[in-house]
């Protein structure tokens, strides 16, 4: 039921995974929302994702277990390899009874993920082909201002809209995120064309020659697809977008030194998608006035962990919260709150997935070790 004693009307900038937990966690707390995106259609491209049992749970509060459940695997354990010899270095069981942490571990694609994110909210509260320009600040009502010159207000403003935040920018100045020096390689196959390499379903990270260069492995899509993610070192090429494409010949050379059977899984993984890996330093500050931040537009991380999604699902319920308190605190204590909530954890794993899991055999991602 509901729990907001003062219903909000709250504009959310951006649609991605983060801006629409955010809209679902208002939505269940009884608020008004519209989000507003600046793509004309929501898609995601092929990856992979990974979502731990500390964002499963929010996303079972939000209403969307089921369709977690109808794609995403549930891997058996998680492990990390040596990767000149193959040897195992660590293992976590996962997804056995009872649950370790309470909830399942999915993998999963990014893009079944936001489908099951997009079909738990309601239709009109999406609002595509709509990019912000500008932000006003006012004592009792926050706006946006579109491209073409349309103003939208609302009680509050959240910026979700990533790691090239308009939001953040026009609030705080923020500048660019900076280039880690990293690359990774992205591939989808379908998961007959690796049947005979007998690849269990785990999560399996192979540790490289140093931390920066390393492997994932994982089944998405109920097993019917395996995905790849490889990092390597690379300087001077800092495209970041979802849809560059890699030479395959790169990523065999940069593999090929690898026990088997991963020289041969790069080389069936086709034409990859290449993405170059930014971050930033934690911010001081996500709030001003009736705005604040969330996700990737206040800390953006390196995807080594694998909880940068799992960090703005987070976020979604913390702040839907603290608003539901708003008529006793006031909206921007409400939103101060929040930021203190979240600041230090978020700032932790920032920190600690830019530094890369702390023991080469913790787990294959390290991301269980952050669940609260």
């Amino acid at each position: 039921m509901p729990r907001a004693t003062k219903r909000l009307d709250v504009v959310v900038v951006g649609a991605g995974i983060g801006g629409l937990a955010t809209a679902l966690a208002l939505l269940k707390e009884g608020h008004r929302v519209r989000i507003y995106e600046r793509a004309e259609e929501l898609s995601e491209v092929g990856a992979g994702l990974q979502v731990s049992p500390n964002s499963t749970r929010v996303l079972e509060y939000l209403g969307v277990g089921e369709a977690l459940a109808a794609t995403g695997v549930r891997p058996e354990r998680l492990e990390s390899r040596d990767w000149e010899q193959g040897e195992l270095l660590g293992t976590h069981e996962m997804n056995s009874e009872p649950l370790r942490y309470g909830a399942y571990h999915y993998l999963m694609r990014r893009a079944d993920l936001l489908d099951a994110l997009v079909s738990a909210v309601p239709a009109e509260v999406i609002h595509l082909g709509r990019t912000v320009v500008d932000i006003e600040q006012g004592d009792e009502r926050a706006a946006i201002v579109l491209e073409g010159g349309e103003r939208v207000e609302g009680d509050v403003v959240v910026g979700a809209d990533g790691i090239h935040s308009t939001v953040s920018r026009l609030l705080f100045d923020v500048s660019k995120p900076r280039f880690s020096g990293t690359v990774a390689y992205r591939a989808l196959l379908p998961a007959g064309d690796v049947q005979d390499l007998d690849l269990p379903n785990t999560s399996t990270k192979w540790w490289g020659p140093v931390v920066e260069h390393h492997l994932v492995h994982y089944y998405v899509s109920s097993l019917k697809t395996f995905n790849i993610i490889a990092v390597v070192p690379e300087e001077g090429w800092e495209t970041e977008s979802w849809t560059a494409k890699g030479e395959p010949e790169e990523l065999v050379k940069a593999f090929a030194d690898y026990a088997d059977p991963i020289p041969e899984l790069v080389r069936r993984a086709g034409t990859p998608l290449k993405w170059a890996l930014h971050e930033r330093e934690p911010l001081e500050k996500w709030s001003e006035g009736r705005f604040t931040l969330l996700g990737d537009s206040c800390h953006p991380m390196v995807p080594f962990l694998a909880q940068g999604a799992a960090m703005a699902i987070e976020d979604a319920v913390v702040l839907a919260r603290a608003l539901s308190k708003a008529e006793e605190t006031g909206v921007e204590q409400a939103l101060k709150v929040y930021e203190t909530t979240r600041r230090s954890r978020t700032a932790h794993i920032q920190n600690q997935a830019r530094s890369t899991p702390p023991t080469r055999g913790s787990s294959a991602t390290g991301s269980t070790s952050t669940t609260p």
